[in-house]
């Protein structure tokens, strides 16, 4: 019972963090996501050559 209070705590206070951040600096939290799906977009890139590869 006491795990699931802290992960609520927890998850609230992440989200609460992410909104101040988003709210004080909305261009660098913009940056910030912008490099995060740039890294996925990289990720996904790099996966699809792999099975290319091994199917080709």
């Amino acid at each position: 019972m006491i795990a699931v209070n802290i992960k609520k705590i927890a998850t609230v206070a992440g989200i609460a963090l992410v909104l101040f951040f988003v709210i004080a600096r909305p261009g660098e939290a913009a940056g910030f996501v912008d490099n995060i799906i740039g890294a996925l977009r990289d990720a996904a890139e790099a996966v699809i050559t792999f099975v290319s590869s091994v199917f080709s």
